[in-house]
């Protein structure tokens, strides 16, 4: 693989080009980190409307007709349903683990089997995430299992 940086002109904006013979998963993933840095999901606490980076983001619940974002350790509301986070995200690390959660692939600590074919998974902070058996074969496919 080759890299070219070059030097821009004056009041032109920054760009990337890729040249491929084939998209990979690889440059999906590349291509989604660079996109992930400049994109926010804007969420409310309170009055408070906060930006929110998604690698920060542990996993969405959907609740009484609410969505909820969960960081290490403070929660937010957001406006979008679960479907359009998913189409939001698509492509990241973030995945459906059940019809109320989107959880973070990379907030996961470890993920075991539970009873009825379900999995669960034990986030970095402590709380555990219900991955109902419908989501699990797309759990196993983005694990690589």
């Amino acid at each position: 693989m080759k890299i070219t940086i070059m030097d821009r002109a004056d009041g032109e904006d920054d760009e990337i080009i890729i040249r491929c013979r084939n998209i990979d998963k690889q440059l999906l993933n590349l291509i989604y980190a660079i996109k992930s840095g400049q994109e926010k999901i804007l969420a409310l606490r309170g009055s408070e409307y906060v930006q929110v980076a998604p690698e920060d983001i542990y996993y969405f619940e959907a609740v009484d007709n609410r969505v909820f974002l969960y960081l290490d350790k403070e929660v937010y509301e957001v406006k979008y349903k679960l479907y359009e986070l998913e189409e939001l995200l698509c492509g990241t690390d973030f995945f459906r683990a059940s019809k109320s959660y989107i959880v973070n692939l990379t907030k996961v600590k470890s993920i075991s089997p539970a009873f009825n074919g379900r999995f669960e998974a034990h986030m970095k902070n402590g709380e555990k995430v219900m991955v109902s058996r419908q989501y699990v074969p797309v759990l196993k496919e983005k694990l690589g299992l």
